[in-house]
């Protein structure tokens, strides 16, 4: 007989990791271990559970899934991680793929798809929501830097650039030469435009 697959589940929201968890339970070859609510958890819980497989959620407070999934691959390179997103934003795909995740599948995927994936990372595989597979390839790479990305997260709550600078230790200048680039590359007309779409691509 295969032995179990000791799992970690890593959702925020109590009544979605409690229904996951549930429904994996079902399965004769998959044992939910651990369960945490928060992304500065996981790392923890899988060293002490010994897991095989970790399925994170993407927006998790403390950490996201997608630093969560770096964190992991750093210490437990063979465990398997696999991100389960509400959002089916590309640049998550992206930014998931780049941190080591095995598979990336959105949270209504039907259950026994999330076991089958969880079983194929096990065995070397990759899964990836072909939907979002294909958005993500057409819509290229991010294109923003990491300084860009920095200031228009800061940005989006309406912050002034003098507001931005002082809290980034730039001149003001610098912001404003940051979010002109961002807005020119985004092909949008202002920053909350920007904010918006990098958002929605999953970029920020």
């Amino acid at each position: 007989m295969s032995r179990t697959i000791k799992v970690l589940l890593a959702e925020d929201q109590s009544m979605v990791r409690e229904a996951l968890a549930a429904l994996l339970g079902l399965e004769d070859d998959i044992e939910v271990v651990a369960q945490v609510a928060r992304g500065d958890e996981v790392l923890a819980a899988a060293h002490a559970h010994q897991v095989d497989v970790a399925l994170l959620d993407i927006e998790m407070p403390g950490a996201t899934g997608i630093e969560a999934t770096a964190q992991l691959q750093r210490e437990l390179p063979e465990l398997k991680v696999v991100v389960l997103t509400t959002f089916g934003r590309p640049g998550y795909l992206r930014s998931a793929m780049e941190a080591g995740a095995a598979a990336f599948l959105v949270k209504d995927a039907p259950a026994a798809q999330l076991a089958e994936a969880v079983r194929k990372v096990l065995a070397g595989e990759r899964v990836i929501d072909p939907t979002l597979a294909a958005a993500a390839l057409a819509d290229g790479a991010n294109p923003l830097t990491d300084r860009e990305r920095e200031v228009l997260r800061a940005a989006a709550d309406g912050s002034t650039n003098a507001e931005l600078a002082a809290a980034l230790h730039l001149s003001q200048g610098t912001v404003r030469n940051y979010l002109s680039t961002a807005i020119q590359k985004l092909a949008v007309r202002n920053r909350a435009e920007a904010v918006r779409i990098a958002r929605e691509k999953g970029w920020l």
